[in-house]
């Protein structure tokens, strides 16, 4: 094969994937194999607290039949956690932040395989035993020996504190799974939500998560069922 040859076929398989993709977006929507969609901003700002599930890509598919969905949904995933610990007189304090986020896909509002999956999650807990500024708690008390002993006053020192703050951004991906797809238009939405909560003793906390950038893709292909795997083992 020349290279003319290869370069032609090349461009043969390229026009014959994006074809599909093209066409799903047209008013008079014709079967498709492969239908995408993307975001370039922010999705969902920084929450905290318990958010209801919010939508933030949706598209649609034609299946010429029964067919079972491949569906892809990536993002950019934030989480920011802040831990601050306040202690004196060797007294432990405890301070936990907690943020995750999570994301499912819906086929016509029913929630495709396997269900709520958790794109990032973190438990930042902070823990310190301090003494505490003691600098202008001292006192000078000369014992009847004639020595001198140093008296700290426990209700003067000042609390010590350590805090802790952690802010990341990652790309996650996962591949959900919808069986048994009648014929027709289908409406292909994924959404997520953002889980923060925490817990302090003298100290303080703070949690909040965020999705960036994103992208859905849907594919329609029929699946093998009940195939018989055998498995060679040594």
């Amino acid at each position: 094969m020349t290279n003319t040859h290869r370069r032609l076929l090349g461009g043969i398989l390229a026009l014959s994937l994006v074809l599909p993709i093209a066409t799903a977006f047209g008013q008079s929507q014709p079967s498709a194999k492969v239908t995408a969609k993307t975001a370039n901003l922010v999705l969902l700002p920084e929450t905290s607290g318990t958010g209801n599930w919010q939508t933030l890509l949706a598209n649609t598919i034609k299946t010429p039949n029964q067919k079972d969905l491949f569906i892809s949904a990536s993002f950019e995933v934030g989480l920011f956690t802040q831990t601050l610990v306040r202690s004196k007189n060797q007294q432990s304090d405890s301070s936990t932040a907690r943020s995750s986020v999570q994301v499912r896909v819906l086929v016509d509002g029913t929630v495709a395989e396997p269900g709520t999956v958790v794109f990032g999650r973190r438990t930042q807990t902070l823990t310190a035993t301090l003494e505490g500024a003691i600098g202008d708690c001292l006192t000078l008390v000369t014992n009847l020996d004639g020595s001198v002993s140093i008296i700290v006053d426990p209700d003067c020192v000042t609390p010590e504190e350590i805090e802790l703050i952690l802010s990341t951004l990652d790309a996650a991906s996962f591949g959900f799974v919808a069986v048994d797809v009648p014929q027709g238009n289908h409406t292909i939405s994924v959404q997520a939500r953002i889980e923060t909560s925490g817990i302090s003793q003298n100290g303080s906390y703070s949690a909040t998560g965020a999705i960036g950038k994103g992208s859905l893709t849907v594919e329609s292909v029929r699946l093998i069922k009940d195939p018989n795997v055998i498995l060679e083992l040594d």
